[in-house]
C-alpha cells in the first residue's frame, strides 16, 4: 500500500473516553497525530489518559462532559474549539447496560426460584436510563459536534454498535434494543449526511474484557464464570477481544484516503461470533 494512515492535524473528539477501549482508542489516535477531546462524565479517568498521550509527545484534553445535557454538550463544544478547533471525527463511545435492566434469568420458567428478578420485574426507570445513555448518548453528542462538520473534507463519525444488535443476548433486553437503535441510526445518518461530506459507519465489538464487564465474566479466582464459558464456547476464534484489535477496524473506518466510499456500514469485530451458528 502506498497510502499510511495519517491523523496529523485532525481534531478527534471521543465520548466515554475514561473507559478501557475508547480511552485506548484515544491514545492511538494520538500517537497517529491527532488533537484528541477525550470526553467523559468521569474527567478524572479521561485525564488518566490524557496524562499517558502527553507523556508520550501527543496533544489531548480531557472534558466532563454528559452526553444526555445538551447544554453541557453545547459547553464542551466551545471549549474544544477554542483548544483544539473545529471536530473533524466524531466516535460516539458513551454507553452501557446498567442491572436494573438485567434479568437474572436467561428463559423463563413457571416455577423460578423465589427472588428471582424476571422480565416482569425489569425497572423501568433503569431501562430507560440505559436507552437513553446508548442512544440520546450517540444522538446528541452528534446534534452538537456534526455542526463543525458539516463541509470539512475527511469528516466521519463512527459509533459504537455491538454484537447485540444483530443477535439479542440473554438476560438484557434494554441494551440490546439500544444498541440495535445506533445500527439504525447510524445508517439513517450516513443517508442525511451524504450531501454535506460527512460519512457515518460504526464498529461492532464482540467480547472484550473492560472493566464494566469484568465482574460477569470472571470469577474471584479469575476463572471463566459459566456465562464467559457461553461466550468463548461461541467464539470460534475461542478468546475475548484486545482493546487493540478495535484500533484497525475503527482507523480504517476514519481514514478519507482508505474508506471514502465507505459509509453507513456497522463492521463487526467480534473473532466470528456473529457467523457462527453454534453448531
Amino acid at each position: 500500500m502506498t497510502k499510511t494512515i495519517d491523523f496529523k492535524d485532525k481534531t478527534v473528539v471521543i465520548t466515554g473516553a475514561g473507559g478501557v477501549l475508547c480511552g485506548f482508542l484515544a491514545k492511538e489516535f494520538a500517537k497517529a497525530g491527532a488533537r484528541v477531546a477525550l470526553l467523559d462524565l468521569n474527567e478524572e479517568a479521561a485525564q488518566k489518559f490524557v496524562d499517558e498521550i502527553v507523556a508520550e509527545g501527543g496533544v489531548a484534553k480531557a472534558y466532563k462532559t454528559n452526553v444526555l445535557d445538551q447544554a453541557n454538550l453545547e459547553e464542551v463544544r466551545e471549549a474544544v474549539l477554542n483548544d483544539l478547533g473545529p471536530t473533524d471525527i466524531l466516535i460516539n463511545g458513551a454507553g452501557g447496560n446498567n442491572p436494573k435492566a438485567t434479568t437474572d434469568n436467561e428463559f423463563h420458567e413457571t416455577d423460578l426460584p423465589e427472588g428471582t428478578k424476571s422480565f416482569f420485574e425489569l425497572d423501568k426507570a433503569g431501562i430507560e436510563f440505559v436507552f437513553n445513555l446508548n442512544y440520546l448518548g450517540t444522538l446528541l453528542p452528534t446534534q452538537v459536534f456534526a455542526k463543525d462538520m458539516v463541509g470539512r473534507k475527511g469528516a466521519n463519525i463512527i459509533n459504537i454498535s455491538s454484537m447485540n444488535a444483530f443477535t439479542p443476548l440473554t438476560k438484557i433486553p434494554a441494551y440490546s434494543g439500544a444498541k440495535a437503535a445506533i445500527s439504525n441510526f447510524t445508517q439513517w445518518l450516513a443517508v442525511h449526511f451524504s450531501h454535506v461530506g460527512i460519512r457515518c459507519n460504526a464498529i461492532a465489538p464482540g467480547f472484550l474484557v473492560t472493566n464494566q464487564n469484568r465482574g460477569l465474566l470472571f470469577n474471584e479466582d479469575g476463572t471463566p464464570t459459566a456465562r464467559a464459558n457461553k461466550i468463548l464456547t461461541n467464539t470460534p476464534m475461542g478468546r475475548f477481544g484486545e482493546a487493540e484489535e478495535l484500533v484497525g477496524g475503527t482507523f480504517f473506518l476514519a481514514d478519507e484516503n482508505l474508506a471514502s466510499f465507505v459509509n453507513g456500514v456497522v463492521l463487526p469485530i467480534d473473532g466470528g461470533f456473529a457467523a457462527y451458528s453454534g453448531v
